[in-house]
């Protein structure tokens, strides 16, 4: 009762980095509240679930284990979810803003009446005050998110409806281990309680699944765009000094928006959140959302030919000049010390 769940999502008998990065932020909400962590694995063939969650603090971990229940398909997951968390009465439940949890999420929230925020980049624990109720409420879930195209952020709370629910962006919470030889309690659920016969109407018969060949998340070099580059041939540039210090190419989103570069590569609010070893901007002027993607990472050297940039407030080595003079001469001198 009143616990923390986190859903995991979990692909070929590996809990997804998203799942992992949640229980972290869960165990730091779990200790703030003073409850539980507990962690929801459905599938089958989930022997090594336990060894891979127990070490990020989650005291309980439900097993829902069925030949049937993988690949994920969206009537027994939902099933099994909406019982389970009627029976057990959470305050929050986590999931990752993924095409799973973007699918999951808002079923069981409609089913439980309980509301959801999507998208959240950040979570927190706080207390609110309803002056036309005249109602103050304590230790509630602070669900923050951007609004508007990024251009605000929105902090968003449930006082009256259980669970809070959220689904979080990949990549924004830090992925870190608690202790790694914590234990907790394992569950294993009977699954033909918790689901009937009609619920498995869908079934997978071919699955075919394409990786994506850019991992911006996992790269420890990225070498980013932003509007200043002026053009996609300059984002060629980086693509080759990219190549040259065995980086990934990044963008923000007014490089992206011009066409300069694939949405794919976006970094910020409204993209994807790296912390990357080195992380260079050019021709980034800095606006708070594209930083939010972007500041935690060890080392930034930021390239711009405005002084004043906002990201010259965060980066740790600041070059002033022209990106199309600056960015050649990078790939020059990096290509003859490397000699």
């Amino acid at each position: 009762m009143n616990n923390i769940f986190v859903y995991l999502e979990i692909e070929d008998g590996q809990v997804a980095d998203v799942s992992l990065e949640l229980l972290t932020k869960g165990r730091t909400l779990a200790t703030e509240l003073g409850c539980a962590l507990e962690a929801i694995a459905i599938g089958h063939q989930l022997e090594t679930i336990p060894q891979q969650v127990f070490p990020y603090g989650v005291d309980k971990l439900t097993v829902a284990d069925d030949a049937r229940l993988a690949p994920y398909t969206t009537l027994p997951h939902t099933s099994i979810l909406v019982k389970l968390f009627d029976e057990e009465k959470p305050q929050i439940v986590l999931m990752g803003a993924t095409s799973v949890g973007r699918d999951l999420g808002p079923r069981i929230s409609s089913a439980l009446f309980s509301g959801l925020t999507a998208d959240c980049t950040m979570l927190e624990i706080g207390s609110y005050e309803d002056k036309k109720a005249g109602k103050v409420y304590e230790n509630l879930l602070y669900q923050i998110r951007p609004a508007f195209g990024g251009n605000i952020v929105a902090t968003i709370v449930n006082p009256e409806c259980r669970p809070q629910m959220a689904t979080v962006r990949e990549g924004v919470m830090k992925k870190e281990m608690h202790d790694a030889n914590y234990k907790g309690e394992v569950r294993n659920l009977d699954v033909a309680n918790y689901v009937s016969d009609s619920d498995f109407v869908i079934s997978v018969i071919e699955r075919h699944m394409e990786k994506s060949a850019l991992n911006l998340k996992g790269a420890p070099i990225i070498v980013a765009g932003g509007y200043g580059m002026g053009s996609a041939e300059g984002f060629e540039k980086l693509h080759e000094l990219a190549r040259v210090i065995g980086g990934e190419v990044g963008a923000s989103r007014a490089a992206v928006d011009a066409g300069f570069c694939a949405h794919e590569r976006q970094i910020g609010q409204t993209g994807v959140t790296v912390r990357p070893k080195l992380y260079i901007a050019c021709g980034i002027s800095g606006q708070i959302q594209h930083i939010a993607g972007m500041q935690e990472s060890s080392i930034i050297i930021a390239v711009n030919n405005d002084p004043n940039a906002p990201i010259n407030t965060i980066a740790d080595y600041v070059i002033t000049g022209n990106v199309e003079d600056v960015i050649p001469k990078m790939i020059k001198y990096y290509k003859a010390n490397t000699k």
